[in-house]
């Protein structure tokens, strides 16, 4: 059956013809007439419908046209607008489906690959046990799929895939005081309104589908008086390992975007804290955008949005899939990637419980020397109630036996209870590295592959040859920081992290887990680890043409673990790939405690509605030549006002001229590996190697050089050699 769209959130219902924007002139072709699909790529098709336009050539009449599906005629659904015919079609077949246009004398065809719902298109076979929660998220206990005692218990079988029968629709109002609430048969006297990109002021009545896609819950909601035919995707950050349905965020009934009349696109699985791998999250969201697609019609664009591992999402998928997904992006906290935050983060333990053994380091903000990251006499450690912090401490601790012990889990949801066969949850390998196998791969030990790697690292060699430590310090450092254990050989953490264990077995750093010693050997990451994961599309590259607002707050002061140089880190890597980095800009806001925390992200959507519809004006003019006025880069007062704007504002940062404006306004950290003579992208799983007496040839550390006792010493604790940067 092929069906006519209806937009079932607007007043009126519409067909797709009235909303979808008319095909460009080189619509005409040779051959008459030509099938393209709207709502995904040809080959990418799921859940068993597209959304499919027949564009018409030079006197061809819609009359004449007849399209087939699998040699069944399906042309009574397709509505003719603008020298188009478009229709949604459904009852594709797992595989391969034939659809056919005909208008004597010409003919088109085109092969459409349907994919199950359930997934996958192209992100590898699916992660068992799988937890459902739909549940927990108000839409009832999941489908059963299986009578073989496998997946999440229900009444009638068991649930492995966590689907549902239909997607639930309802309507919300929101409230005046602020809470969206179930929209009654009368209206509400507290409902609020809302004035939209337009001008229109209407009531705030959204219509809200939820349901199941490639696994994971998603949720696409429109204010049901005034769409404005763009859309915002919400990504959203935190740090899972999978396992897990999720659950839907706060932000995918975000009252600003609704209230300005965008759709609102969001999945829990574009959500970082239930997994972390992105080849996953990447098909979801395509999946998830073709669902709207096949309901609503392309939109005018889709702009991403969203924070630390929801700003990660916007590099990785404008990257891996163009303007498939979104057509421009916010990212906020953001990281180039997350695969190349765990070389830096795996350091931190390692170093802290250095320091902590010494009273060297007794003063907190001497250890930025080693870590890079900021460090404070003053701000509050939350592990000992004291002043005194860095980073590492406030925004990593805990997230090194996170994604690297496989015998450590924070995942206590009462679902599991309900999970079979008994005991499933204790053969899971809890590491980041297990969650994305299909990339990593499998070891012959049965664990996944680990890129992590600190063979040659130099720790503090910039704080050697800039005076702050001395060669002997520098030399019992790199003697005693060890590196991790292979994931078969570690056990379960300590105090803090296994409460039970407290007080005796305090071991905030997991020093059971690192190999220790003089000197203490270094981990080797996996080479076949390390190759699929620079080729997988996880790693950002810099491969990006999309329009990009990069925003963060400047939270140093705090030790916050959203550090403020990643911004600089992705176009360095914009600036290797091929030169450029002017599609995006970078914007702070001081939010440094004692002033406000104002929110720049309406400013943002404002400038990026500008710049798309300049692209869309003038499309040969690229998406750098079409940057507004506003769209440069920018820093801004605790207030919202400007401090500084203009190309030269982060002169300092990424060359050797004098700090701009906004350089000096926001001083900025760096990591453990730019400390050891690594480069500021961060992107180096293993350093090239070079024999510790080449590296003293060359000067590497500035006016140190380093007696017979000293070399020896050099030899004997990196008999391998040095990092080659």
């Amino acid at each position: 059956m092929v069906r006519t769209i209806l937009l079932a959130t607007l007043p009126v219902a519409l067909t797709v013809a009235t909303v979808l924007p008319a095909p460009p002139a080189q619509a005409a072709t040779r051959s008459g007439l030509s099938l393209e699909v709207l709502s995904s790529r040809p080959d990418q098709v799921t859940g068993g419908d597209a959304l499919v336009r027949v564009r018409l050539g030079h006197g061809v009449r819609p009359s004449r046209v007849r399209v087939l599906r699998n040699g069944q005629d399906v042309t009574a659904s397709f509505k003719p607008a603008d020298g188009a015919l478009t229709g949604l079609v459904d009852g594709l077949a797992v595989g391969a489906n034939t659809l056919t246009a005909t208008a004597w004398p010409y003919r088109d065809s085109l092969t459409l690959r349907n994919h199950p719902i359930t997934g996958p298109v192209f992100a590898g076979p699916k992660q068992y046990p799988f937890v459902c929660k739909t549940e927990r998220s108000g839409l009832g206990p999941p489908t059963v799929d299986n009578h073989d005692g496998q997946g999440y218990r229900v009444e009638g079988g068991w649930s492995r895939d966590c689907g549902l029968a239909r997607p639930v629709i309802d309507r919300l109002y929101r409230a005046t005081d602020g809470r969206f609430k179930p929209m009654p048969e009368q209206r509400p006297a507290d409902m609020s309104r809302t004035t939209l990109l337009d001008g229109r002021t209407v009531d705030f009545v959204i219509r809200r589908e939820r349901g199941v896609i490639n696994r994971f819950l998603y949720s696409i909601a429109v204010v049901e008086d005034g769409w404005n035919r763009r859309a915002i995707f919400r990504f959203d950050g935190g740090v899972g390992i999978g396992h897990d349905q999720g659950t839907l965020g706060g932000g995918h009934l975000d009252p600003h975007g609704l209230g300005k009349g965008y759709a609102i696109l969001y999945s829990s699985g574009t959500r970082t804290a239930t997994h972390y791998d992105l080849i996953l999250g990447g098909e979801t969201a395509l999946m998830v955008k073709e669902r709207f697609v096949e309901q609503y019609g392309p939109p005018l664009y889709t702009v991403g949005l969203g924070g630390s591992g929801g700003g990660i999402q916007q590099y990785i998928y404008g990257q891996n899939h163009g303007d498939r997904i979104i057509d421009a992006a916010i990212p906020q906290y953001s990281y180039p990637d997350m695969v190349t935050q765990t070389i830096h983060v795996g350091d931190c333990e390692l170093l802290e419980r250095y320091m902590d053994a010494g009273p060297r380091w007794a003063r907190w903000e001497d250890r930025t020397a080693l870590i890079g990251f900021n460090a404070s006499d003053t701000v509050a450690n939350p592990y000992t109630g004291r002043p005194g912090s860095t980073e590492c401490v406030n925004g990593w601790r805990g997230l090194t036996p996170l994604a690297m012990n496989p015998r450590w889990t924070g995942d206590d949801d009462p679902e599991w209870a309900r999970m079979d066969p008994p005991g499933v949850k204790d053969t899971v390998h809890w590491t980041h590295w297990e969650d994305v196998k299909n990339v990593y791969g499998v070891g012959p030990d049965g664990y996944a592959r680990s890129p992590w790697d600190n063979v040659g690292v130099q720790y503090g060699l910039r704080a050697l040859t800039d005076g702050v430590i001395t060669p002997e310090e520098f030399l019992d450092l790199n003697a005693r920081a060890g590196s991790w254990k292979e994931a078969r050989d570690m056990v379960q953490e300590g105090c803090p992290f296994v409460p039970a264990s407290c007080p005796g077995g305090w071991d905030p750093w997991s020093a059971r887990n690192a190999h220790q010693g003089d000197p203490a050997p270094r981990r080797t990451g996996d080479p076949v680890a390390i190759r699929n994961v620079l080729r997988s599309g996880l790693v950002f590259r810099g491969a990006i043409d999309i329009p990009v607002i990069d925003w963060r707050h400047y939270l140093e002061e705090e030790l916050d673990m959203h550090n403020s140089h990643q911004s600089f880190a992705a176009r360095r890597r914009m600036l290797d790939h091929d030169g450029r980095a002017d599609n995006q800009v970078i914007w702070f806001t001081d939010a440094r405690p004692g002033g406000a925390r104002f929110d720049q992200t309406p400013e943002a959507l404002r400038v990026i509605d500008e710049w798309m519809a300049n692209i869309r004006a003038r499309p040969w003019r690229g998406v750098a030549g079409n940057k507004p006025p506003l769209a440069v880069d920018r820093c801004f007062a605790a207030d919202g006002s400007s401090i500084a704007a203009g190309p030269q504002v982060w002169n300092g940062v990424l060359d050797r001229r004098e700090p701009g404006a906004c350089t000096r306004a926001f001083p900025l950290y760096s990591t453990s590996r730019i400390v050891a003579g690594g480069p500021i992208e961060g992107g180096v799983f293993k350093c090239e190697l070079q024999p510790v007496a080449r590296a003293i040839a060359r000067g590497l550390y500035g006016s140190w050089r380093p007696s017979g006792r000293e070399r020896a010493r050099l030899d004997q604790i990196f008999p391998t050699g040095v990092c080659d940067y």
